[in-house]
């Protein structure tokens, strides 16, 4: 079972990935994140891919809810997707999205940045996962 459930995410986010990649194939780099993330939107919805965009949750500290995360997509309930449109990323941003896919409680999360020439992704894995039934 637990083989399914990870070919299965794997499908998932290469899915996920080869929309990325379409979006940028087809704007490039150079829009505000707020473009690419309207239009990998459309895009996952034309690929048959659910997805909650601004997915927001609250954040405790020792019982106490001191915030909110709010991470650019919910895929399918297993993804989070946190997009950047800069020139390079960098470890605060693998750490802003570590810390989403912690406070989600997901098992993987991908950070895509559209601003470079190319589309650049990571998959970040929450070594904290608690599978819940």
């Amino acid at each position: 079972m637990a083989d399914f459930q990870e070919d299965s995410l794997s499908n998932l986010t290469h899915r996920i990935i080869g929309a990325a990649f379409e979006v940028h194939n087809n704007l490039r780099s150079g829009f505000q994140e707020v473009i690419y993330q309207r239009a990998l939107a459309h895009e996952f919805t034309l690929r048959g891919i659910v997805a909650e965009r601004e997915c927001e949750l609250p954040v405790y500290y020792k019982g106490e809810m001191v915030g909110a995360r709010r991470v650019d997509f919910l895929v399918e309930n297993q993804v989070c997707v946190e997009l950047k449109a800069i020139a390079e990323l960098n470890e605060s941003h693998i750490a802003q999205t570590y810390s989403y896919v912690e406070a989600f409680n997901k098992e993987i999360a991908l950070l895509i940045n559209f601003g470079a020439a190319s589309v650049q992704h990571r998959r970040i894995h929450n070594k904290k996962f608690r599978k819940t039934d």
